[in-house]
Parts: structure tokens; sequence; C-alpha cells
């Protein structure tokens, strides 16, 4: 299915015709910093009795409806890989669940499936988060709020910078959700063109997601064809993502749009 033209989320639209008796669970992705529509995503499951599992790698700190994200469905997800909003200084990531059942069996899984020493109920991997990786969260976690707080400053600031360009258009943030802009990503009909003007001035730019998930060879038994989710391929065609940081000044981000509109 395809997604919304705007947030670049899933489109609550397409969902529901989207879902057959093979569908098992619902996986919305908070892409570049703000949660899909999870009011309506979350409706659309319930009708169906289908569970929600929402990927909030990029939105962690994010709101909806002023709840925070992983704190919206049966279980959130996130990651502190070090480029996350919160980051650790390798690999990392944590589950969130209302469920105390499913969270002891998830608890099982993460540990070879281990219930208690030498018994395992469960297959399972090994999930754990290191000791070193625990205690740089820790540490960092008293600074994300006035980090994710700084981020939509930057946002707002990139907005107000570069709102009147008219070869690129900027993101937006739906009106029920914040952001924690894991990235800032716009859109340009001639990305590498833009991508060599930032350059040329100094400025890094990464195009994210440059292939859609229907097209990618794991999925080739879909037997998917470009055309079938064409904002989705357009998205991936034209977004290129601008330095972002909570520390980012303003100064910094006022050589962007000088360099953009060159």
């Amino acid at each position: 299915m395809d997604i919304q033209p705007d947030t670049f989320n899933m489109d609550p639209e397409k969902l529901e015709p989207a879902i057959t008796s093979n569908t098992k669970a619902i996986m919305s992705v908070g892409i570049y910093g703000q949660c899909a529509d999870m009011t309506r995503i979350n409706a659309v499951a319930e009708k169906h009795s289908i569970p929600v599992i929402e990927d909030a790698a990029q939105c962690f700190g994010a709101t909806h409806h002023g709840n925070k994200a992983c704190n919206l469905l049966l279980i959130g997800c996130t990651s502190f890989f070090p480029s996350k909003p919160l980051g650790c200084y390798g690999d990392g990531g944590a589950l969130f669940t209302p469920d105390d059942a499913l969270a002891e069996k998830l608890r099982q899984i993460r540990i070879h499936g281990q219930k208690v020493k030498h018994q395992h109920p469960l297959v399972g991997i090994n999930g754990r988060l290191d000791t070193l990786q625990a205690a740089v969260l820790l540490e960092k976690f008293k600074l994300f709020p006035e980090e994710c707080q700084l981020r939509a400053q930057v946002g707002k600031r990139y907005d107000s910078l570069l709102s009147n360009i008219s070869e690129i258009k900027v993101p937006v943030i739906a009106v029920e959700n914040t952001s924690v802009y894991a990235q800032y990503t716009l859109l340009a009909e001639d990305r590498d063109a833009l991508s060599q003007k930032l350059k040329s001035a100094g400025i890094p730019s990464v195009a994210y997601y440059t292939a859609p998930l229907h097209l990618q060879g794991v999925f080739a038994d879909l037997c998917h064809k470009p055309g079938d989710f064409p904002v989705a391929e357009r998205v991936a065609a034209q977004c290129l993502s601008l330095p972002m940081s909570p520390y980012l000044t303003g100064g910094e981000q006022g050589r962007v749009a000088p360099a953009i509109g060159a």
C-alpha cells in the first residue's frame, strides 16, 4: 500500500482495502521524525482484530495527539543506533507494550527464548543491550527531552529559511503530531542537481531510501512493478535530507538556503 504525499507515512485511507485473510499484523513506520496517523490505523486494526506494531526508530520522543511514540498501540519498537534521536554508541533498541504477558514473552525471546536458566520454552535470539550502551543511554536520556525541543526548533528554522524556494517541498508535520526530526527531508524534482549544489557549498546531504520496498528484490515474489505505488516511488526519487542535529546553529542553517537557491 502507498504512503501519504505530505507526511510520507502509511496512508490510512489505503489500509483497509489492503487487508486480506493472510494479514497477521499491521506495521507502521514513523518516518523522518513524526508518528504515522495511529488513531486511524488503530481504528482499522481494531475493526479487523489485527495487532499493530509501531516502528518508532525515527520518531522516538515525538507525540501523536499528545501521546508519546511507542505508547500508541500493542507493541512499539525503537532503535538506539547512534544516528537516531536517542542514540547509543553502537547498536541497541527497545520494545514497549502495555501487555504484561506479551512483555514476558518478549523478554524470553530477547535471551535465546530462556525463561529461567537452562530452560528455553521459546525459540529466541540474542537481543540483549550491552552494559556500555545502556550506560550511555542512561546519561543521554537526561538530555533527551531538551534535545527533542531543540530538534523541533531546528526544523522550524529550516521551514522558515526554505519555505519560499519553489524548487523544493519542505516536510509537513501533521497538526496532531510533533516531530523529533530524525532527519529534515525535503523533496526536489532534480535531487542530484540539488545535492551537487549543496556539496559545492560544503554542505552534506543524504538521499535515504531511494528504492521503495515494493521494488526491492526481497519482495519480487509479490510481483509489484513501477507505478503500483506512485507516491512512494516519487518520494524515493526526490527525497534529500539536510544536516540535522539538536545543536545545529542558526548561522549554520543560514548557509543552506542560499546554496539551495543559488
